[in-house]
């Protein structure tokens, strides 16, 4: 499991993480939601050592991850940013086969070039292998990037809005995929998410949070709830039961 224990971040003058404190549950997939501006991205970014805290640590297993070393690291813990600055003129193979860098330093095996197959087709771009990245769509690239985390093979996977940019049936289509990898590869999957309805159906636990806080946690059923996103999101909205998933109704 993930721990994470008194993390403060500041920029300048601003608090921007406020002691937080939790456990994220080993397996499954975990949702981190709230409005522009709660510290969704930063807590991310902190636990997969993108950033260090000003106070507190995380500890993923029995590994403090700001004292860790970064080879070790990489093979239990992958991140995807929300901004991904990689050379455009890249194949889909080769940008997928940066997931090996830990284990190959640049010199791909065979079984590097196994793995990379085999997420590749889990993440349906098989035929789309040596295709460059410019010449994707946007669904078609976000599945690539996904690829290259999840062929890293790590047992914790983070990823920041990894339904950026997607329109209806990609973004459903990239959610079933990492509900797959959570509960047939047995991944840990912690995301950013602004959709709440994407959290409620697809998440084993979310993390609710505001203004550098972390004010809710728990089950999407112990989530779900007006009382509860109301607060969050600082706006009216009721909670709809259909074909038992519990859906935010925000629009009225």
């Amino acid at each position: 499991m993930i721990t994470i224990n008194h993390i403060v971040k500041r920029y300048e003058d601003a608090v921007v993480l406020n002691n937080i404190t939790t456990t994220i549950p080993k397996g499954g997939l975990t949702s981190i939601i709230g409005p522009n501006g709660a510290g969704k991205s930063t807590l991310l970014s902190i636990i997969g050592r993108l950033l260090l805290p000003d106070e507190g640590n995380v500890i993923v297993g029995d590994m403090d991850v700001a004292l860790t070393k970064s080879d070790q690291l990489a093979k239990y813990l992958s991140i995807l940013r929300q901004e991904n600055q990689i050379n455009s003129r890249l194949t889909v193979e080769e940008l997928v086969g940066f997931g090996r860098y830990p284990y190959s330093k640049g010199r791909l095996t065979r079984d590097d070039y196994e793995k990379i197959t085999q997420s590749m087709a889990f993440l349906n771009l098989l035929d789309l292998r040596y295709r460059y990245l410019d010449e994707l769509s946007g669904g078609q690239r976000q599945r690539a990037y996904v690829a290259m985390v999840l062929c890293q093979d790590t047992d914790y996977l983070l990823l920041d809005e990894p339904l950026n940019n997607l329109d209806m049936k990609h973004a459903v289509v990239m959610m079933k995929l990492l509900r797959r990898a959570a509960d047939e590869l047995g991944k840990t999957i912690i995301l950013v998410i602004h959709d709440i309805n994407f959290a409620s159906v697809y998440s084993d636990y979310i993390l609710a949070m505001k203004k550098g806080k972390l004010c809710y946690q728990g089950t999407s059923a112990q989530i779900m709830r007006s009382d509860i996103l109301e607060v969050i999101f600082d706006t009216p909205l009721s909670i709809k039961q259909i074909d038992d998933q519990l859906i935010a109704m925000y629009y009225h």
